[in-house]
């Protein structure tokens, strides 16, 4: 069963929440918690927020246990920008965008989630098997069949009198 909480209008920067999220991505409630607590950043404290209502959520509203919880999505929408303005020289004026983010946290009791070191060693493995393919390609590409000619284009007349 999937639970979710939004923390709506927050007052930071999405591209600076995102770096936090991404880490608590697939991780088990418990060390998700233990992450944003030792993180040092204003977006850490926010989405721990968020993740708390979460869990209070599963355990209230959905009858579940944070034992076996796991961050399935953490996304990060942007909300509606505040537009302020700074004096400049000479009476002009510069905008000032005061950015504001949704935080939006889903809970799941399935187990049978990706966590980041699954994901790294199945990008690695996709690797390796692109490398070997390549390499057989380049191996089969340069072996051709003694009648044929090469691949190499022929310079028309024109082009040796030129370069001569």
């Amino acid at each position: 069963m999937e639970v979710k909480s939004t923390y709506k209008y927050a007052r930071i920067s999405p591209f600076k929440v995102r770096e936090v999220t991404r880490e608590i991505q697939g991780l088990p409630v418990s060390a998700a918690l233990d992450l944003l607590a030792f993180t040092p950043k204003k977006a850490a404290f926010l989405i721990g927020k968020t993740l708390k209502s979460a869990i209070a959520n599963a355990e209230n509203n959905a009858n579940l246990k944070p034992d076996g919880l796991v961050v399935k999505e953490a996304t990060v929408g942007e909300g509606p920008t505040l537009k302020r303005i700074m004096a400049r020289a000479r009476g002009s004026a510069s905008r000032i965008l005061k950015r504001t983010s949704h935080i939006r946290i889903v809970l799941s009791d399935e187990i049978a989630i990706e966590t980041r070191e699954t994901r790294k060693a199945k990008q690695k493995a996709e690797k390796k098997a692109a490398k070997k393919e390549d390499a057989g390609e380049a191996i089969r590409g340069a072996a051709t069949a003694p009648g044929q000619k090469s691949a190499k284009p022929e310079r028309s007349t024109k082009a040796k009198k030129q370069s001569k």
